[in-house]
């Protein structure tokens, strides 16, 4: 396969590295309060609303905080919000802001800068326009408070305020926030532990935040997006380096101090320097996601969407990713995380057991579309999405379509993907992204699974039976109610093909052992590190 080609040629430029003969041309950070990070693939923006994109939202994350936000036991806790009153009828919270919170150009946060961040992220994040829904009034009570008045109570209210996954509730001054939410922003002045030097950011290779001296942190201990964040580093640079090999190299050498996602296969080589900490990054893992244009045929019949669920293989997927060690991987014949409480398998057969690859191919025969040109955009700057697509590929060709296989880079694809047209004219048919598994414990947070048409992400799956299953979710009262929603979800969404899971994973991390206090988490936390 064209991967082991690329790790071939990774291999070798660590040995030559090692050996002296080709170091990466960096220059090294200087001071221990600097550090360089290599991001999973570069960063095109900085806009967590607009942008749904996991680099956008880790580097959001550095730039604005949140009014609540998600500790290590899935819970929201109060973030940029001393706390919270709920009536007794459930419709009417209302929030106060905690004294002191600034934003990058040294205005103070109010309320205004609430209503109009929450307006803007409503318009399009799947549990925002729930809340839309229900809602009376949000209003300004004073330059502190500030009040949701409800329709109807929505108990998973803190939830949505706090959630991990993008859209993300950030808090922008009102000046940026009125920016339409369907275009991106313009300025990048955050109320978060970092602001962002946007005279030093350049588009493919790098990007710079910096400690802003003004914010002010809770007391707590740090938890995830919650507590505390302090910040220990003067300046984080995010380096772009969709080569390993010219990666890994660098980490060794001391040009970077930590790797986001280190391929599988170069782990062993990584785990052998003394210099080097190499863990689990993420206990919660991934899943690696293929989306499917449900407007354009093929794949806008469901019977083709079917057919490839019976085709592709997950394993094949999995160890494109991350190799052969099994204890890295899992079939998911499943939308949710495995060993979380709603984790199901229910619907999940046609992604089980031996390939069907002759009755898939009848199945797309007998539908009309044998020869079918299928557009398939893949980032073969992140090995994730190139391992599912070189594995893809071939799962079409067996069922007998035509493949047009878009060698391009993660950005490319992060703004090709919005367009809904023609494939052949500027559309496309398929690409493959992956969702934390954080993000896929339940409905509320997880994009992928919305089936709501036009509301709905890239892919635009539409099926009035599967948005009824997540809405029964919702009003579910208790924890054995929810998993009997859940089963009667998952096996709808398998039958729509709302995307295809290609498997479960869990990635490594990898930093030199003089930088300190790297959490494990579904995102990088920067808060707490040191470089010693």
């Amino acid at each position: 396969m064209q991967r082991r080609t690329l790790l071939k040629s990774s291999a070798a430029a660590i040995t030559a590295t090692m050996s002296g003969l080709a170091a990466p041309c960096l220059a090294r950070a200087q001071g221990s309060k600097v550090l360089r990070f290599i991001p999973q693939a570069d960063l095109p923006n900085l806009d967590a609303v607009a942008g749904t994109q996991l680099v956008v939202r880790n580097g959001s994350l550095l730039v604005w905080d949140m009014l609540y936000g998600l500790g290590a036991d899935l819970t929201p806790k109060p973030q940029m919000c001393e706390g919270h009153e709920v009536s007794d009828d459930g419709k009417t919270w209302t929030f106060r802001l905690r004294p002191g919170l600034k934003f990058h150009d040294g205005e103070a946060v109010t309320t205004r800068d609430v209503v109009a961040s929450v307006n803007r992220w409503m318009a399009r994040d799947t549990m925002g326009q729930m809340i839309k829904a229900r809602l009376d009034a949000l209003e300004a009570v004073d330059d502190r408070t500030f009040r949701f008045r409800l329709n109807k109570p929505f108990p998973k209210l803190l939830f949505a305020l706090g959630k991990s996954n993008t859209p993300l509730l950030l808090i922008m001054p009102e000046r940026i926030a009125k920016t339409d939410p369907f275009q991106q922003i313009k300025e990048y002045v955050g109320s978060g532990p970092m602001r962002f030097k946007r005279d030093e950011w350049m588009a493919g290779s790098k990007a710079v935040f910096e400690r802003f001296d003004g914010y002010v942190p809770r007391q707590e201990a740090s938890d995830w997006l919650a507590g505390g964040k302090p910040m220990f580093l003067d300046r984080v640079e995010w380096l772009t380096m969709p080569d390993p090999g010219t990666a890994a190299g660098a980490l060794q050498n001391g040009e970077a101090d930590w790797w986001e996602n280190p391929i599988a296969d170069l782990v062993p080589v990584l785990k052998s320097s003394d210099d080097l900490q190499v863990e689990i990054a993420d206990p919660l893992g991934n899943i690696g996601a293929m989306r499917l244009n449900h407007l354009q045929p093929p794949f806008n019949d469901v019977r083709v969407r079917q057919a490839l669920q019976m085709v592709i293989s997950q394993e094949d997927c999995m160890r494109a990713i991350v190799g052969d060690d099994p204890a890295l991987w899992k079939a998911l014949p499943s939308f949710f995380t495995p060993g979380t409480p709603l984790y199901t398998e229910a619907g999940g057969d046609r992604l089980k057991g031996k390939r069907q690859v002759e009755a898939a191919r009848k199945m797309v025969a007998d539908a009309g579309h044998a020869g079918a040109k299928v557009v398939m955009l893949v980032a073969t700057d992140v090995a994730i999405t190139k391992a599912q697509g070189d594995v893809t590929a071939e799962a079409l060709k067996q069922l007998g379509l035509n493949v047009d296989y878009v060698a391009t880079d993660w950005g490319t694809v992060g703004s090709r993907r919005t367009n809904k047209g023609d494939p052949a004219k500027g559309g496309w048919n398929i690409f493959f992204s992956w969702h934390s598994g954080v993000d896929c414990i339940n409905p509320a947070p997880y994009k992928g699974i919305d089936a709501s048409g036009d509301g709905a992400w890239f892919g635009w799956p539409k099926s009035d039976e599967v948005q009824g299953d997540i809405a029964n979710w919702y009003e579910a009262p208790d924890l054995a109610a929810e998993k009997k929603a859940i089963e009667v979800l998952n096996r709808a969404s398998m039958d729509l093909v709302t995307f295809i899971p290609t498997g479960f994973f869990l990635g490594y991390g990898a930093w030199r052992k003089n930088v300190t206090g790297v959490s494990k988490a579904p995102f990088p936390l920067f808060w707490n590190v040191r470089k010693g």
